[in-house]
């Protein structure tokens, strides 16, 4: 459910967020939930601390109270060892809340990063099935209408002849997985992928010795692409593997790794 459907179903609605953080805790200040009588959206770090403030924003709720603070050590006094502190506001939504809130909803969902996953097949549909659940904007592309209709995952499918022209097109910081039916297609929108300096991740699927002539693909002259940055065999750490799901899990964990060193440290992505 989308923050918008969230707020429209609900007709009061206690917006928590964490005001400051000292020490250790499970998410950092400005981080939001929305709690309603027989709900809430979003999250603020799970755990008796997530707990004590949805209980008492329906506390408030009930008893018409309309903002208040919390001041929670994270101890073991309520069950959590972090060991830092955090102090939360708590206040009903105005009209004007509800539609700054929807707003920055809007522009976290635009910021979001682009992963692109070039091939519908068995593992980038297993891919497409893990993305879903992350906070990326996952596009799975393939020239093959037939084999985007087999993905159920509540992502972007594109049907592309071109798959290199999404390439090209896609913003900074994007992540490129190729996994498409062909191994000359595959060279070619890898190569393409690289040639974008300012790619997070590009990956190809295959082992060492397809990489070893994707590699001589390049060298050929068919690609100036820097080959350094390529990520292939994809998901090595579970090398010996092949079952599509498990393959996803650990390209999944490689991309995700990819782009938080990104958003740490953007200028590697001007390299």
């Amino acid at each position: 459910m989308s923050l918008a459907a969230f707020l429209e179903a609900s007709p009061r609605v206690i917006a928590v967020r964490l005001t400051r953080v000292r020490g250790s805790s499970p998410r950092e200040a400005g981080t939001e939930m929305f709690v309603a009588v027989d709900g809430f959206f979003g999250t603020i770090g799970g755990g008796q601390l997530e707990y004590m403030a949805i209980d008492k924003a329906r506390s408030m709720l009930k008893s018409g109270e309309i903002a208040t603070e919390m001041d929670v050590p994270l101890g073991p006094e309520i069950g959590q060892c972090c060991g830092g502190r955090v102090e939360i506001s708590l206040s009903l939504m105005s009209g004007d809340a509800r539609t700054a809130a929807m707003a920055a909803e809007t522009r976290r969902l635009e910021e979001l990063p682009h992963v692109y996953v070039l091939g519908a097949g068995h593992v980038g549909r297993a891919l497409s099935d893990l993305f879903q659940h992350l906070p990326v904007r996952c596009i799975l592309i393939d020239n093959r209408a037939a084999e985007l209709g087999m993905c159920g995952a509540g992502i972007e499918k594109r049907l592309s002849v071109m798959a290199e022209a999404d390439i090209r097109t896609a913003p900074a910081g994007s992540a490129f997985i190729v996994l498409t039916h062909d191994h000359a297609l595959d060279f070619l929108l890898t190569a393409e992928a690289l040639a974008r300096h300012d790619a997070a991740y590009v990956g190809l699927i295959g082992s060492a010795t397809k990489r070893v002539k994707f590699e001589r693909f390049c060298a050929a002259g068919a690609s100036k692409a820097d080959t350094h940055r390529l990520v292939c065999p994809i998901g090595a750490v579970g090398r010996g593997d092949k079952r599509p799901e498990v393959i996803a899990a650990f390209v999944v964990a490689e991309v995700m790794a990819a782009l938080t060193e990104m958003v740490r440290s953007p200028e590697k992505t001007a390299e």
